[in-house]
């Protein structure tokens, strides 16, 4: 009768929830970082945690600081049954939702508190410390938070917990940690977050203080092809650990892909390589998680021979990047033109030759506007530049916030054409690479949806001398297995990789090493492992 009674409510609240998500624009609940739980995600979650749950006197002491309509607190009661949950407490910041949590399960012994959890834990006034925590925590980018409340949540996180947050940390990273401090000693916890604090620089902190203040027990990872979210385009974690100081020879059992019950793939960890490893998605190694790093730190990177910088970001292609043909019509004058590459996905080829302009041998050469004389000079200098210009107050390109930075505004950022380039984002699966490296023999540069790679050091010295070779620098970083890239980079929902300047710059260089020795002349500290 009981269980009966509580699938009833929750069918009334996954109506409730989809009623009160569609009061709302998605750019909204993607500023507020509101996306559901599915109910049988969160029950196979309160299944894994209850093998970890012991009958301590009073019952279990649960806790949701981020509790929504309550998708978690209804799966706690699925798995753990009512009599044994001594007390319940859910603190919600949006007023809909806490009241809607309020009426579905007041009378089911959830006490729900309305307010900015991080607020109400700094106030002292915390409900009764939990030894269960279930959790979704909003996902707001740092973007999103405004300086202020960055600075708040850095020093508060730092007090309670001593662990320093980078200011690019989402709102989640927060509420773990804080949420962590305000449990019990002993108590258990799991959270799902997004996964990307296992590869981003921002991340550290936090790997930081699973690895070595918590007893970190299970990491699953879901395919970045299996989104939780339908609504979210994020590659999502469960996290599961207690609170308590680790064993130095414990393991972590980390997952992939399937179901937190059947994975695809599972393996223990040591906590040693845990804490030293820089990304954690590259973990567990078996066949069905494509992603490797094979730089340890100690041999030459990419980074040892390239200077790797993002291409530039206009503010607005459609008005600064021009077909090179339609630039012609209206009499824009050629000097404060330069060429540029089209997106890569207009890009068919890896291979890039130039006409006599220094153009790319393309179907449709683009150039992009880049003057650096000031308004009037332009205006009286070249009147058809100007009359173009003219128009970007109507297109609203003038609101950008890239271009209110520029002076004048209509100056790009500076950048040397470049042999050698690479995808900023992509696709792949197994050994297909998910970005592609471009041999450009053009003087065209890159939008920023590419890396621009600049020979540098040995490497560099060797093409002046060996021009020759570039052709076989361009293969050598072709072969760059999917799996590193993947590595070294970082995934998100729905199976889309990106990677950073710095983290293309830490892919091994060793076979080029391996062809060229000489290379390793300026480059000393990996140079003497070469010896």
């Amino acid at each position: 009768m009981i269980a009966s009674e509580d699938s009833l409510i929750e069918s009334q609240r996954q109506a409730i929830q989809a009623d009160i998500d569609t009061r709302k624009s998605a750019a909204e609940r993607n500023r507020l970082g509101q996306f559901a739980t599915p109910h049988a995600l969160a029950v196979d979650i309160a299944r894994y945690v209850e093998s970890f749950v012991t009958k301590t006197q009073g019952g279990i002491r649960f806790a949701d600081p981020s509790v929504g309509s309550g998708s978690f607190y209804s799966a706690a009661l699925s798995v753990f049954g009512r009599k044994r949950i001594g007390s319940a407490v859910g603190i919600e910041l949006d007023p809909a939702f806490a009241d809607a949590a309020r009426n579905l399960w007041a009378d089911k012994g959830l006490e729900v508190v309305l307010g900015d959890f991080t607020q109400v834990i700094a106030g002292g006034a915390c409900p009764t410390a939990p030894n269960v925590i279930l959790a979704n925590p909003p996902y707001v980018r740092h973007h999103h938070l405004n300086r202020d409340d960055k600075e708040r949540l850095q020093n508060l996180t730092f007090k309670m917990t001593g662990v320093e947050v980078s200011g690019l940390a989402g709102l989640y990273v927060y509420f773990l940690l804080l949420a962590t401090a305000w449990m019990e000693e002993g108590g258990i916890a799991a959270w799902l977050v997004p996964s990307e604090f296992m590869d981003v620089n921002y991340g550290a902190a936090i790997k930081g203080y699973l690895a070595n203040r918590v007893t970190l027990t299970r990491v699953h990872r879901f395919s970045p092809d299996d989104v939780q979210f339908g609504d979210a385009l994020v590659s999502s974690a469960v996290l599961v650990f207690r609170k308590a100081a680790p064993a130095a020879d414990s393991t972590v059992e980390f997952s992939f892909g399937g179901t937190l019950a059947d994975p695809h793939a599972r393996d223990l960890v040591p906590r040693e390589r845990l804490a030293a490893s820089r990304k954690w998605t590259v973990f567990p190694s078996h066949a069905k998680n494509d992603r490797l790093t094979i730089n340890d730190g100690n041999g030459p990177r990419l980074g040892d021979f390239f200077r790797v910088q993002r291409g530039i970001a206009t503010g607005c292609n459609k008005f600064f990047v021009l077909d090179r043909a339609e630039a012609m019509r209206l009499d824009l004058p050629g000097k404060y033109l330069r060429p540029i590459l089209p997106s890569p996905r207009q890009l068919k080829t890896t291979s890039i030759d130039a006409d006599g302009d220094g153009y790319p041998l393309l179907d449709h050469q683009l150039c992009v506007i880049d003057c650096g004389l000031p308004e009037p000079m332009v205006e009286a200098m070249y009147p058809s530049l100007w009359e173009y210009l003219q128009t970007a107050k109507s297109l609203g390109v003038l609101d950008g916030y890239l271009i209110g930075k520029r002076s004048p505004w209509y100056k790009q950022e500076q950048r040397e054409p470049t042999p050698f380039l690479c995808t900023y984002m992509g696709r792949g699966s197994a050994d297909k690479p998910p970005f592609r490296f471009i041999w450009n023999r053009s003087k065209a540069i890159g939008t920023n949806l590419y890396l621009m790679l600049h020979p540098k050091n040995g490497l560099a010295a060797m093409l002046r001398e060996h021009p020759d070779r570039a052709e076989a620098v361009h293969a050598l970083l072709g072969q760059v297995t999917g799996h590193e890239l993947r590595g070294e980079g970082r995934v998100y929902g729905g199976g889309l990789n990106k990677i950073e300047p710095s983290e293309l710059a830490r892919i091994s260089a060793t076979p080029f090493v391996e062809l060229w020795p000489e290379i390793l002349c300026d480059v000393q500290p990996q140079g003497q492992l070469f010896s």
